[in-house]
């Protein structure tokens, strides 16, 4: 199979969707990997890296997707790159289909095979392909937030951590799942006062068990919500529902209960965010005030470490790449429940559900 790998375009998005090590991986088993000219410099990844492993280099965007059956990449394709992609061409990739309507027509459009690396799900439940992003984004999430806390950056002036006798920092995250447990995990350890929310007891249960002290859990429902955005300095976003929009749970009403100067960290932004005054930033702009509550909303957070990003996602994503190259995508999707399930559109037909229902269109049953 002949595979591309295009450098990534959506701003300040340094991440590449494979290592010169996957490279080598794919040239051993047979197949012509072709990478856009720096491709992974971002990621500290010569084109003579590239070519060393086996790879051969392509001049522009337009010459990688011209010539591979599959483009593997990092981001979701931009109105840019539609055009680019043909019917039949398999396009594996971070979609999020849930947040942007418009990306899902156009992809219908193209006649592609979409399989979205947000759903590709393991027998229990888990996202591999989502996980290594996840803890990468969780812990980014307290370190964004107690940035945007400082005074300069129109926060409220508050050390995370505290010092002795005065108080630390309240943070709320709202979600116990990867990114939640990361982002607890580096909030405790600053010293910061950490509640986490979830629906799940089980959840709570677990996370009870290992997190220190200054983590505390409590389940969530709206009345706890608005109870305790009122005294929290930094919320984090992290919910999630696997290919589906994230559920809103704090609404525009319930910003003026909150003391200027606290600061939202959307991480749900990718799936539509969990704030309804939720709106994707940038890296170049990732801050907005909306009645002096600061939303950070960065729909790339990963991008802004990406040699961390790059290693991590490509250790998971990398078995499966090997699996749809060795076998084609339907024998694979066939062979590999998990991978099946990444599966979004097919040849102009939605075959995820949750798209579907979503905005209204046809949904196709996919029956290997």
């Amino acid at each position: 199979m002949k595979v591309g790998i295009p450098k990534e375009i959506k701003t300040l998005e340094n991440r590449v969707a494979m290592t010169p090590a996957g490279v080598k991986e794919l040239v051993l088993n047979n197949h012509t990997v072709y990478v856009e000219t720096n491709a992974g410099i971002g990621s500290g990844f010569a084109d003579s890296d590239y070519a060393q492993a086996g790879a051969i280099i392509g001049s522009s965007p337009q010459e990688v997707y011209e010539v591979a059956d599959m483009i593997v990449k990092v981001k979701e394709p931009l109105p840019s790159e539609y055009k680019l992609i043909r019917k039949d061409q398999i396009v594996f990739t971070y979609f999020h289909f849930a947040s942007n309507q418009e990306l899902t027509n156009a992809m219908i459009d193209t006649g592609a095979v979409c399989i979205a690396y947000e759903t590709v799900q393991l027998p229990d439940g888990s996202l591999p392909l989502l996980i290594p992003m996840s803890e990468v984004a969780g812990r980014m999430s307290i370190q964004q937030g107690a940035y945007f806390l400082e005074n300069p950056h129109m926060g409220k002036g508050i050390l995370l951590g505290g010092v002795p006798g005065v108080r630390p920092a309240n943070i709320l995250i709202l979600g116990g799942g990867i990114v939640g447990t990361q982002a607890a995990h580096i909030a405790a350890g600053t010293g910061a006062s950490v509640t986490i929310l979830d629906k799940n007891l089980h959840r709570l249960r677990h996370l009870n068990e290992f997190m220190p002290a200054n983590v505390v859990t409590q389940y969530s429902d709206t009345h706890t919500i608005s109870t305790l955005i009122k005294s929290a300095d930094l919320i984090i976003g992290a919910v999630l529902k696997a290919g589906d929009r994230a559920p809103v749970l704090i609404s525009k009403e319930m910003l003026n209960s909150m003391q200027p100067g606290t600061v939202m960290v959307d991480v749900a932004i990718d799936q539509g965010g969990c704030f309804e005054t939720s709106k994707a930033t940038t890296h170049n702009e990732p801050v907005y005030v909306i009645d002096g509550v600061l939303h950070y909303c960065v729909a790339n957070m990963p991008g802004a470490v990406p040699m961390t990003s790059t290693l991590a996602l490509t250790n998971a994503s990398m078995p499966y790449v090997l699996q749809i190259a060795n076998n084609g995508w339907e024998k694979a999707c066939s062979k590999y429940n998990d991978l099946r399930k990444g599966l979004s559109i097919i040849n102009g037909k939605v075959v995820f559900k949750e798209v579907a229902d979503l905005y209204g269109l046809e949904y196709t049953e996919y029956l290997p």
